[in-house]
């Protein structure tokens, strides 16, 4: 070998072996901290709601977390379920709907341009005459960034609200997020769809009557584990964090209010699991009804 082949040979590995180390270092780097608003609304008043969020959210920023999460439908209170809110008619609900430009959001906008934060919201969106179960997460600039509309909506629990059907994933300064809204979770694809489409974070703001653990803490360990993505589950009587591994690594159960917080780390560990060793070819009877 030259003299010249093994200069170029040496610089060639040396590159390669900076390039590794350069992109380790980077996924090792990306880590931040999330907060939980662990928080109960009250029904039909979104001014009260929104004074509760500027409180807790301020706490939250304080305690250093870049990422603010609501449970889901904080704005209005939950009420497009006749089961938690017997005074609900069609008509009450679309007037306490807003739109995604709405006076409220807006308020919210300038809530997390002022700390600097991102944030999710839980909210019931009104779209002309329909209504949404949906979610929308703002940048620490105020830009709306992400919009998710509940997937598995409707029937007795939430007669008015129409259903999304989409599962966006959304790039962000923090990373790769996809949004989920309580019941959403049941079901293991949408969480799987999320992640083949690369979301390392699954945001699930839930709301309705606490229910057992196996539909929350279990069955989420396991969506974490299987998709190898962390999973926050952010409900007013247990909100909680699992790792990719599906270790729960903060949470806080029954009436207290309060804000979980979770350090994450962006690292190795996001979809190196079980999730690796899919074989999509042969599990085309999935798709039948």
């Amino acid at each position: 070998m030259t003299n010249t082949s093994y200069k170029i040979k040496t610089i060639l590995i040396l590159f390669c072996f900076l390039v590794c180390y350069l992109g380790k270092a980077d996924v090792h780097a990306q880590t931040f901290t999330i907060a939980g608003l662990k928080i109960v609304p009250t029904q039909w008043d979104k001014e009260a709601n929104l004074i509760k969020l500027e409180e807790w959210a301020r706490k939250a920023a304080a305690a250093g977390a870049q990422l603010i999460i609501t449970p889901e439908g904080f704005l209005e209170g939950y009420v497009g379920n006749p089961n938690l809110a017997s005074d609900m008619t069609h008509e009450r609900y679309l007037e306490i709907g807003e739109s995604l430009d709405g006076p409220y959001l807006k308020k919210v906008e300038s809530l997390v341009k002022e700390l600097k934060v991102h944030l999710l919201l839980g909210f019931a969106e009104r779209r002309g005459n329909d209504m949404y179960n949906s979610a929308i997460l703002f940048d620490p600039s105020g830009k709306q960034i992400g919009h998710y509309s509940k997937t598995h909506s409707g029937g007795a629990g939430e007669p008015f609200n129409k259903s999304g059907n989409i599962f966006p994933v959304f790039e962000t300064e923090l990373g790769r997020i996809g949004i989920l809204i309580c019941f959403d979770r049941q079901n293991p694809e949408t969480s799987r769809i999320l992640a083949l489409k690369g979301a390392q974070i699954i945001i699930i703001p839930a709301f309705g009557r606490w229910t057992d653990d196996i539909s929350e803490d279990i069955l989420l360990r396991a969506r974490a584990y299987e998709n190898s993505v962390y999973v926050v589950h952010v409900h007013p009587w247990n909100t909680f964090v699992v790792d990719p591994e599906g270790s729960i690594i903060s949470q806080s159960r029954w009436h207290d209010e309060n804000i979980v917080l979770a350090k994450i780390e962006l690292n190795e560990k996001i979809g190196n699991g079980p999730i690796k060793q899919r074989r999509p070819d042969i599990y085309g009877e999935i798709l039948k009804k």
